[in-house]
């Protein structure tokens, strides 16, 4: 079965057929090939060895904008591509080419309402920074306060939801013609990652994660969050505070040694857990390239277009697995998973448990600089797909966002280490998870269904008992498998009384073998004689029975 080709999609088709057939799967690549065009004689012409992992992130780059996204975020899903393309598709930088100045202009001027020259007292007309979704531009407010201004590449929404009628036909293609489709639900990643790029397509959402991070995080003073200038941002356009610093990619080991590493690694951890264990809203893209080191010694978090967020269930969750795993507890650790994910037909409970304990548990055994909480979300992760359970994309984000952290930490502060920084601040983040808890609203919340309870208590209690007077009270007990269950006890009492009716009946023989009668067969008296070999005849088939019953057993346990 083919896919319905639209004409003007047709070359998206053909570029991603290429990727499939590039990177291995042919059979899938051939399902976007028309054949009357002779596109598999150059897809098979194409196919010459296997690429470098590298080559994948440089094939999306040239694919635009949405393939660039795509790529990050495949960077976070171990259960999708091998180890080696995941650390090359997370190296996969967003720069592009930048779009012309008059267009800048013109956004600026459509969205704000105002000229350029008139809103800012200088506009820097090169860019700052170009990416795959917009571009940086420096400048400065009339009040002559630093900024800089972000502002979306024309046309660029059309663009991705093009891009997006493809991805959804073809997801939808794999999800019910392949058994790899229905085991990883492509339709249900891709859904997520629309809802996350038109997220970060919409700069006023961006806006707003950039006030409430900061206000978030306003307790811990070697951290910085740009602010948002809210009369100068709109959906499409977004001036912020400038940060003037170095990316932590480009210190060099002599600023290194000018730094308090440990104690920025330390509060940027501890800041990382509060966002996920307590605030529920955390930065989900740290990478290197969105840290920076300011001129005064500060962290600051930039970039906020990609964000998580938690229930309080799942919070509760995650801060068991994060202990579980920081102690190398591997059976808790799985318990965790098993309870807050999905299993598939095919899921291999027993083989999940085994090697997902085996990993969380090594990491007690690991030596400091290769102790990796985000690796090891991210390696369980893996084996979950492997083995059928579908987890919550709130946990492979999780990881990948630790394993990024991580990273950071290790470059300011080498002897980082992770594992002891949950175990150090466990106790803090359940004390305020408590004092979080005990708002005025939740205790209120909590009073007025105690008082229900209390005040219909009475009432239910005098229902039972007048239902126990009356002889009315019924107990159901809903038991699972109890047809079969009752079902195999008939049949065991079944034979144990053909067996005693058999054994009754030789007896009976027996005994009237010593009447003398005038019908007799073989010499015997006749009567005797029936008994015996109806018991005879009866105990054969029984045996038969039994005996055929147990090599079926048998032989479907070795199937």
């Amino acid at each position: 079965m083919k896919l319905s080709l639209k004409p003007h999609h047709l070359k998206r088709y053909k570029d991603i057929a290429m990727l499939f057939w590039k990177y291995g799967s042919t059979d899938l690549a051939k399902e976007f090939a028309n054949e009357d065009s002779g596109d598999e004689k150059k897809l098979l012409a194409a196919k010459s060895g296997r690429p470098a992992p590298e080559e994948l992130a440089d094939d999306l780059e040239k694919m635009g904008p949405t393939y660039i996204k795509f790529g990050q975020l495949l960077s976070s899903r171990p259960d999708l591509l091998p180890e080696s393309y995941l650390k090359a598709l997370a190296r996969l930088q967003d720069k592009v080419k930048p779009f012309p100045y008059e267009q800048v202009e013109e956004i600026i001027g459509s969205e704000l309402g105002f000229r350029i020259s008139k809103a800012f007292s200088s506009f820097d007309e090169k860019h700052l920074a170009a990416a795959s979704l917009g571009q940086v531009h420096r400048a400065a407010l009339r009040d002559g306060r630093p900024v800089v201004v972000k502002v979306q590449r024309p046309e660029i929404r059309k663009q991705i939801a093009e891009d997006f009628e493809v991805l959804e036909e073809i997801a939808s293609f794999f999800d019910e013609h392949t058994d790899i489709g229905r085991r990883y639900r492509f339709g249900k990643i891709l859904a997520e990652f629309k809802s996350s790029i038109l997220q970060e397509l919409d700069y006023q959402r961006e806006a707003s994660n950039l006030t409430t991070l900061a206000n978030n995080l306003k307790d811990f003073p070697h951290l910085l969050v740009p602010l948002p200038v809210p009369d100068y941002s709109s959906r499409s356009v977004l001036t912020m505070d400038y940060v003037s610093g170095t990316k932590i990619t480009a210190l060099s080991p002599i600023a290194q040694l000018d730094i308090n590493g440990d104690v920025l690694a330390e509060e940027l951890f501890k800041a990382y857990l509060k966002q996920v264990l307590i605030d529920g809203f955390f930065h989900a893209d740290p990478h290197p390239g969105n840290i920076f080191l300011t001129d005064d010694g500060r962290v600051a978090l930039l970039d906020l277009g990609m964000t998580g967020r938690l229930s309080s269930r799942m919070q509760e969750n995650l801060l068991r697995l994060l202990l579980a795993i920081s102690e190398g507890n591997g059976d808790d650790a799985v318990k965790i998973i098993l309870n807050i994910s999905e299993t598939t037909d095919d899921f291999d409970e027993a083989e999940f448990s085994k090697k997902a304990a085996e990993f969380v548990s090594e990491q007690r055994n690991q030596t400091l600089n290769r102790q990796n909480v985000g690796k090891a979300l991210m390696e369980v992760s893996r084996t979950a797909a492997q083995t059928g359970l579908y987890v919550p994309t709130e946990l492979t984000l999780l990881g990948k966002t630790l394993l990024q952290l991580e990273e950071v930490g290790k470059t300011l502060c080498p002897q980082f280490d992770t594992n002891a920084s949950v175990r150090r601040n466990v106790a803090e983040i359940m004390t305020t998870r408590m004092r979080k808890a005990a708002t005025p609203g939740n205790m209120f919340g909590k009073f007025l269904e105690m008082k229900d309870f209390v005040g219909g208590l009475p009432g239910r209690v005098n229902k039972i008992l007048d239902a126990v007077g009356n002889s009315d009270l019924e107990i159901n007990v809903n038991t699972p498998d109890a047809h079969h269950l009752l079902s195999g006890f008939e049949k065991i009492a079944n034979r144990v009384t053909i067996g005693i009716l058999l054994a009754a009946l030789i007896m009976g023989a027996a005994l009237m073998m010593r009447i003398n009668s005038s019908f007799q067969i073989f010499g015997y008296p006749g009567i005797a004689m029936i008994c015996f070999l109806i018991a005879t005849g009866g105990s054969a088939w029984l045996i038969i029975g039994i005996l055929w019953k147990d090599y079926q057993d048998k032989r479907k346990r070795k199937e």
